[in-house]
Formats: C-alpha cells, sequence, structure tokens
C-alpha cells in the first residue's frame, strides 16, 4: 500500500479547487511575484501532485513555494467554490520534514524554545522593558546594526509588561445585571507587549455587563505552530488551553488577537482524532469569539464622551478571512462619539507579519509592508486600529519608519479610551457640585 506523502491534507479538499483563478488577484504573494507556483492555485496544484506521488516532499521548490505562502486566507474569502484552503496549507506544511518548512532555526527558537514557556516569555519581555527605558534601544538606532538585525530590532513595539499576577483565575465583576461569564484569554505575545489592550478588554466586557475572569498564567494557544506546520506542538498547546479555559467553567470565551481566535475556533478541526479531546475541542471552539464580534452582539453602550480623532482600521487576515469577520470591528469605532472612521484602500490586503513571516521571509515581507504603508499614509488618519498583535507590530514598525504623526491601537483600546473619559467627565461634575 502507498504511503500518503500528506496524511493531513484531504483528497476531497483538493479537488474543490477547479482553477478558476479567482484567487489570483487576491493573493499578495502572486501580486507581488507575478509566479503561477505562488498563488493558491499554483500551491494548490502542486499539493496534487504530492499527495499523487508525482512531487517529492524533499523537492526544494516545492518547499520554497509553500513556505513564501502568507497564509493569509484572502483566497478564501474570493473563492467561488468554498475551497478550505487554510487548512491545506497548514497540512501541506505539517506534512513536510521539519527542516523543508521554511525559516527551520527560527522557528525552532522562536516557536518551541519561546512561545510554549511563559516564564522564558516573561525574562523577554523584562528585558526588553530594561532594553527601552534605559536609553540603550536609543543609542542602539543611532549606532546601527547590521542588516537582518537592524530589521528585526526596527519591529520591536514598547513593551507593556505582564499586567495580571498571582496564582489564582483574577475575576472581575460588574455592577448591577449580569451577562456571560467571559473567560479572557490574554495570550503570549498580547500579554508581553499589549497588556494595556488586555486590561482595556477587561474593561469594555465589564462595563456591559460581563463577568470576566482569566487563568493565572497566560497561555500560547499554537497558533503560529499551526500555521508554520508543527502540529504536535500545536495540539499539545491546544489540549492545555482547553483544559485551562474550561476549568474556569465560562459561557464564553473572548479572545482579542485575530490570529490567535482562528485557530481557537478551528481546535476541534485540530484535535478531531483525539479520542479523549475530540468533543471538547469542538465544544471549546464552538465557544469562542472575538471581542469586536461580541461587543457588536451585545446591546453595546454607547461612552457618553467624545473621542475626536480621525481613524483608519487594518482588517486582519484571520479576522476578516479566516473568520469573515469584517463589519463588527466597525462597527465597535463608530459607536464612539466623534470618532471619525476612514476607509484604507486594501484594508482586507495582508501587511506582511503573518505570525514570523516578517522573520523567515524578511524581503517579501517588506515589500507587502511598503505597499501597506502607501495606503496608510494617504489616509491622513492620526490613528490606526488593528485586532492583532502581528499587524500592530509591523504596521507600527512602518510608522516609525516613515516617521508618520499616527499611532496603533486596538479597537477595543478606543472604546475603553472613550468610557474612561466619560466618567471622568462624571466626576468632575459630581466634584462641581452638578
Amino acid at each position: 500500500m502507498a504511503v500518503d506523502a500528506l496524511p493531513f491534507v484531504k483528497m476531497r479538499d483538493l479537488r474543490t479547487c477547479v482553477h478558476c483563478g479567482f484567487c489570483l488577484p487576491t493573493c499578495p504573494t502572486y501580486q507581488v511575484l507575478g509566479v503561477e507556483m505562488d498563488s493558491p492555485r499554483g500551491r494548490i496544484m502542486q499539493m496534487q501532485a504530492a499527495k499523487r506521488g508525482e512531487i517529492s516532499l524533499d523537492e526544494p521548490a516545492l518547499r520554497e513555494h509553500l513556505s513564501l505562502c502568507l497564509a493569509c486566507r484572502a483566497c478564501e474569502t474570493a473563492c467561488p467554490s468554498g475551497v478550505p484552503y487554510g487548512r491545506m496549507i497548514e497540512g501541506a506544511r505539517a506534512s513536510l520534514p521539519p527542516a523543508g518548512r521554511g525559516g527551520s532555526v527560527v522557528s525552532a527558537l522562536v516557536l518551541r524554545g519561546l512561545f510554549p514557556r511563559p516564564r522564558l516569555l516573561d525574562l523577554l519581555g523584562a528585558s526588553v522593558r530594561a532594553y527601552q527605558r534605559s536609553g540603550a534601544q536609543s543609542l542602539v538606532r543611532r549606532v546601527g546594526l547590521p542588516g537582518r538585525l537592524a530589521a528585526m530590532e526596527a519591529l520591536l513595539p514598547q513593551a507593556q509588561g505582564p499586567v495580571w499576577q498571582g496564582r489564582r483565575a483574577t475575576e472581575y465583576q460588574p455592577r448591577g445585571k449580569t451577562g456571560p461569564r467571559i473567560a479572557l484569554i490574554r495570550g503570549c505575545v498580547m500579554q508581553q507587549f499589549f497588556a494595556r489592550t488586555n486590561e482595556a478588554t477587561a474593561r469594555v466586557l465589564v462595563e456591559n455587563g460581563c463577568t470576566v475572569v482569566a487563568p493565572p498564567a497566560p497561555l500560547c494557544c499554537g497558533a503560529l505552530h499551526v500555521h508554520a506546520g508543527d502540529r504536535a506542538m500545536a495540539q499539545g498547546l491546544a489540549r492545555l488551553m482547553i483544559d485551562a479555559i474550561l476549568g474556569l467553567k465560562p459561557d464564553l470565551i473572548v479572545i482579542n488577537a485575530a490570529g490567535c481566535g482562528s485557530t481557537l475556533k478551528e481546535y476541534g478541526h485540530l484535535l478531531a482524532d483525539d479520542p479523549m479531546y475530540a468533543v471538547r475541542a469542538m465544544d471549546f471552539s464552538q465557544r469562542v469569539r472575538d471581542i469586536n464580534e461580541l461587543l457588536a452582539s451585545l446591546p453595546l453602550r454607547a461612552p457618553g464622551a467624545a473621542l475626536e480623532r480621525r481613524v483608519t482600521y487594518q482588517d486582519a487576515c484571520h479576522l476578516v478571512h479566516a473568520q469573515q469577520i469584517r463589519e463588527q470591528p466597525r462597527a465597535v469605532l463608530q459607536a464612539i462619539p466623534g470618532l471619525e472612521l476612514v476607509e484604507l484602500a486594501g484594508s482586507d490586503v495582508c501587511c506582511g507579519s503573518a505570525g514570523i513571516y516578517n522573520l523567515t521571509q524578511p524581503a517579501l515581507s517588506r515589500e507587502l509592508l511598503e505597499r501597506k504603508m502607501d495606503a496608510v499614509q494617504a489616509t491622513g488618519a492620526t490613528i490606526l486600529a488593528v485586532a492583532n498583535p502581528g499587524c500592530a507590530i509591523q504596521i507600527g514598525a512602518g510608522i516609525r519608519a516613515r516617521g508618520l504623526p499616527m499611532t496603533v491601537a486596538h479597537p477595543v483600546d478606543l472604546l475603553d479610551r472613550a468610557y474612561r473619559a466619560e466618567k471622568r467627565l462624571r466626576q468632575g461634575r459630581v466634584g462641581n457640585g452638578r
């Protein structure tokens, strides 16, 4: 019996592609390179050939074309046939020998060595904060670093550090009538570099009647591992996440990072063959909501204070394409009085972050970022809103490189800012005897 070269890719999925080409103009790598084999259709044809045994998985060209894919899933939005390209590219990468997954050294150090280990992440975060606050970063940027190191250093956002500490789950109760009990997943990158957004998320949920509970330690969901093809590590992290979060007995599970959210919603697929976790994984996934998705479904309380800002919004790929969440973040932003929302041309085109793509494929990532920054700059906005940490890091670096008078914020940050302004306004009135 012949050995299946692509055990994690189903032939029935591959056959859903009718090679119509609707995906070509939506694919960022095809737009830049103009190479058929670097389009979704071309990659699917290569997967089909590998599945039939016509191409070896050790073929360098196959590995290159698969590793150049951003896995942004824009092709899924454009596809009239419903081709599940995301799970096929992830399955194909998982089938490759480890050395063929692209950026293997970086992947091993970052994905296996760092993200699954909260203490190492805390140490990294503390080191980055010390580096930034001591003035060393300013000195290094004046002196300069060689080539790729300089590009990597330029990506560093201002590290905000851990907020919740301790060995017990943290719980926030709303005043008055309570809504659903929400388990808030703080994430690994979010907790180190965007901890204030996690705080804002909790405050906004409580403001809208939800009880919020967060596990005592941040957990990696395995999203980056899934995208890179490290299926075994992703499954192990998924089991840990399921045990920790379902143990909190939530009605719903909320995440404010788009890339993590898409993977959390697909745990049922990731662990479908696990006899101990298949049912629990499906239950888990069905409870997951992106924060924008949840807020837009609530009777969202409009802030009583205006936020006079010109804002543009970038659609994170794994929110708009993988989760089909497009209007909800805009609805959240438009609920803020005084906020002017300006549409960003090509907002649903990948910025080039794509997990750790900006580390493993820096040249193509930079090209995509420059294209994105041209559109961002044209908006004249002072704030760019985006619901994914990778995008925030990537576009934040682009903003700094161009010296633009603009900041990056999560939509929930802006909503929280308006709520807090309302409270200050109300306290001022009380203090004045009104």
